[in-house]
């Protein structure tokens, strides 16, 4: 098959290092791509938010798989503009979308299904939420009701907290158009979880877990970034878990989703709470995590491309998934600043070097090429470096080997991803 992968991220350079690999897989192109995604794929300068120009490369490459990447393209409704050309392609489309990009949609589908998450109310005038804080007291959690890359979320300790992120959202405006409904939640005491499930829309299949690590410094402290690692698989996920999960969250999902009229196919994402009386739902989103998926495909024994695929052509009852016997974690380098300013255009060395460590890789996320041909910095999150090994001490050994064979003097990194199951053992 030709198959094109959208986006540019660390996520796509996992999805496409996956695909390269596969019997089924003939021409591989991504839009836009990275350096990194460069060694295995055809790059093709599109943005992921122009509908038109994608659907057009698809006609002039014939490709006959399209994988869509990130969020962003699918609330703006690309599965739906490939499917109305009979182009197939992975993804929900835009309508199902919202799971991800509304989260008031989300939580009013998970009170009408009887799935268990944190009680909440919607509010569109900043006065009368701050209202309803005061009622129900700190903690509690504010969110953008839309797409904020991740940091539209704060968990306020404080009444003063809730207040001045109420005021961030819908009177400062900091998210846009995504903060001017938000929703205010019950804190959830627990550990979180990343649990994900294909679906074509009638049937679900567990596919892995994963642990990410939001906070961007060290034991969990600092301001909510995009992820700055993971690990694969969650050890709070255990059969049994698994089980109640697919059971109380994913599959009432998927027939709530079909019996509105929004089936959804692609991929769940369902970030969890796991609490003392057992999983809750924190959000859903509609692709593959990133870090996450850095950590989970290095583990997967069968073929993606063939599983993806069967999925998008409603014949996820045909498949199973197998894995190895290995636990992943991805560590992500940032650059200094992050998540708030910083600067692009750095020279990252010692990729080279990194690139022959054994049972490790180095995911590009946002990397750029200079006129000397250097790899230089180009986002915020720019590099995921993930290692295996048998267990999840020894695979953190391996992905921090890896990442001090990189000099990048104007990046930083979490150094301890994976600590709650290190420290489970």
């Amino acid at each position: 098959m030709k198959v094109l992968v959208v986006g540019s991220g660390g996520r796509e350079h996992a999805l496409c290092w996956a695909f390269a690999k596969s019997p089924l897989c003939g021409k591989l192109f991504c839009a836009p791509g990275n350096p990194g995604i460069e060694e295995v794929a055809t790059c093709l300068p599109i943005a992921v938010e122009n509908t038109a120009e994608i659907v057009d490369a698809c006609k002039t490459f014939a490709i006959d798989f399209v994988m869509i990447g990130p969020e962003v393209p699918l609330a703006l409704g690309l599965a739906d503009a490939l499917r109305a050309e009979n182009i197939v392609c992975f993804g929900p489309s835009q309508a199902a979308a919202q799971l991800e990009s509304s989260k008031g949609f989300m939580k009013d589908l998970c009170k009408k299904n009887g799935i268990p998450t944190a009680a909440y109310e919607r509010f569109t005038d900043p006065q009368k939420a701050k209202d309803y804080v005061k009622a129900q007291r700190a903690p509690i959690v504010i969110k953008a009701d839309g797409l904020a890359a991740g940091k539209g979320v704060t968990i306020a300790q404080t009444l003063d907290e809730a207040f001045a992120a109420i005021d961030e959202a819908m009177v400062g405006g900091a998210f846009g158009a995504a903060g001017s409904e938000i929703v205010i939640e019950e804190f959830m005491t627990g550990e979180e979880a990343s649990f994900f499930a294909l679906t074509d829309g009638e049937d679900a299949l567990y596919f892995a877990s994963a642990q990410d690590h939001k906070a961007v410094y060290d034991g969990d402290k600092g301001p909510n970034t995009g992820g700055m690692g993971a690990y694969s698989p969650a050890a709070v996920i255990d059969d049994a878990m698994r089980d109640r999960v697919l059971k109380e969250i994913i599959e009432p999902t998927v027939r709530g989703m079909k019996e509105a009229g929004t089936p959804f196919t692609g991929i769940l994402f369902a970030g969890l709470m796991i609490t003392a009386t057992g999983p809750r739902l924190i959000e859903y989103n509609c692709r593959f995590g990133d870090p996450e998926t850095q950590a989970m495909l290095p583990r997967m024994k069968s073929d993606l491309l063939t599983a993806l695929f069967a999925t998008a052509k409603g014949l996820l009852n045909t498949i199973e998934l197998h894995w190895n016997d290995t636990a992943a974690l991805c560590v992500v380098m940032a650059a200094n600043g992050y998540p708030a300013k910083y600067e692009k255009g750095s020279v990252i060395g010692g990729l080279e070097a990194a690139a022959k460590m054994q049972d490790g890789i180095v995911f590009h996320a946002g990397t750029a090429r200079n006129e000397a041909g250097e790899i230089t910095a180009n986002g915020g999150r720019v590099l995921g470096v993930t290692g295996w090994a048998p267990t999840i001490k020894e695979a953190q050994t391996k992905a921090y080997q890896t990442v001090d064979q990189i000099k990048w003097p104007e990046g930083f990194c979490r150094r301890d991803i994976g600590w709650r199951a290190v420290a489970r053992g």
